[in-house]
């Protein structure tokens, strides 16, 4: 019986999947665990995109370890975030957007749309910028060759491959992650100071600082992560064959348990992974008096005089790896999160004929990211302020989150804990504080 559920949900009635699945046994019980994993996983690395990567390695380039402390700060936040919108999608059955819709005005959730229509597609531009770079460093072909190889064919992948395919693709793209761990070893930290910067929060006297603050926020807790996560929870449930709506009401405690694993390793790793971009860039950067880097290319050149070829290798290949993960997540949570306003045809399994329009968005999304990138904008500059965009979007967007997790009817009698609505709405407050301090100071 789920959580605050008087009864079996009606969606899981007779299913009993999560008991007979993969055979029974120690063996059985763990590759039904890991073939449970993906939407968290999944989630928790593309938080980790290269125009994150570009921004965590801002920061320790500009403030040293100084801003360590975000990185033990920033975990519990996202996963109760994280955790609250994939409950949202287990339990009704649809998408976020479709579960606000029943709470808020469609002109507010149209103005929402809009503002993550548009960091979304700057996001994809960055990305598509730092995956080029990459590539030009590694192949030297010009990387505005690689701008519109990538983009063109992580949009045709997404249109045309189903999404069990997709995600188990994104699943082990997320291993990508571990390369900044290595790097991070190779160059070697005072691990004293670097315990002091942990577990001692403290903001850096150099201006700018809180800025910093809100574009890490908004980077890490991200609004395209809260589409996308409770997109794919129905995603995942189509792939069992729940295909209608009454068939997805509902979660189980052990569907319930298993997602907060998921999603409690996927953070855990995203932050993790952030944590050691800020040290490698703190120690190699910022000592160097490289302060201010103006894409991934450079912080990439600049590690190879000072951590070696392999810590410059390690780099490259993560914003490869976590660019091809991230663009489908963009794009995706900006057309679920249309469809769902406006009602259309939805989802990555759906043929291109069915669901024309939301793949639109998927297209058009990515093109636009080329165009900025032919355009020559600056992509870190680009990503930076696109991460404080997020940074104030994601708090309203939070407000609403809390409410519609909270309504015991919208929910199915199955709200979020009282414990996690806690969390959920320090996280707001916090957001909305940093952002105010930004202005302030």
């Amino acid at each position: 019986m789920a959580l605050g559920s008087p009864q079996q949900p009606v969606g899981r009635a007779g299913q009993g999947y999560q008991h007979t699945e993969l055979g029974g046994g120690r063996f059985g019980a763990a590759r039904r665990f890991w073939r449970a994993l993906g939407p968290g996983i999944i989630t928790g690395a593309a938080d980790d995109d290269p125009s994150g990567i570009a921004t965590y390695s801002i920061a320790g380039a500009q403030f040293g370890t100084g801003l360590l402390w975000m990185a033990l700060l920033s975990w519990p936040l996202m996963a109760a975030v994280q955790t609250m919108c994939a409950r949202i999608g287990m339990v009704t059955g649809r998408g976020l957007m479709s579960a606000l819709r029943k709470k808020f005005p469609r002109p507010l959730l149209l103005a929402a749309c809009a503002a993550l229509f548009i960091a979304n597609t700057i996001n994809i531009g960055a990305d598509l910028s730092g995956m080029a770079d990459a590539a030009e460093l590694l192949t030297h072909v010009s990387s505005h060759i690689w701008v519109v190889l990538f983009g063109v064919l992580i949009a045709f992948a997404t249109v045309r491959l189903r999404y069990i395919m997709i995600a188990d693709v994104l699943k082990w793209l997320s291993l990508v992650l571990f390369a900044y761990v290595i790097t991070a070893f190779i160059v070697g930290p005072q691990w004293s100071l670097v315990a002091r910067d942990t577990f001692v929060p403290r903001m850096p006297p150099e201006p700018g600082a809180w800025a910093m603050v809100v574009a890490i926020l908004g980077t890490t807790i991200s609004p395209y992560l809260f589409f996308w996560q409770a997109s794919q929870e129905v995603e995942e449930e189509k792939a069992m064959g729940r295909h209608s709506i009454l068939a997805r009401r509902g979660a189980t405690p052990e569907e319930i348990k298993t997602r907060k694993w998921d999603i409690g390793l996927g953070t855990l790793f995203s932050n993790v992974a952030m944590f050691f971009i800020i040290l490698t860039t703190a120690l190699t950067l910022h000592k160097a008096g490289i302060t201010n880097p103006q894409s991934s290319r450079e912080v990439a050149s600049a590690l190879r005089p000072l951590a070696g070829n392999f810590a410059t290798l390690l780099y490259t290949v993560g914003l490869l790896g976590l660019g091809t993960l991230a663009i489908p997540t963009l794009s995706g949570s900006a057309a679920y999160a249309f469809a769902e306003t406006f009602g259309w045809k939805e989802g990555i399994d759906e043929r291109f004929g069915r669901a024309h329009a939301f793949y639109r968005v998927v297209i058009i999304a990515t093109l636009l990211g080329i165009a900025l990138n032919v355009a020559n904008v600056n992509p870190v500059k680009a990503l930076y302020w696109t991460a404080i965009l997020n940074g104030l979007l994601a708090p309203f967007l939070l407000l609403g989150i809390l409410i519609a997790a909270s309504d015991r009817v919208l929910m199915q009698g199955q709200p979020s804990p009282p414990f996690r609505r806690f969390v959920v709405a320090l996280t707001t407050l916090v957001m909305f504080g940093a952002a105010i301090a930004m202005f302030v100071f």
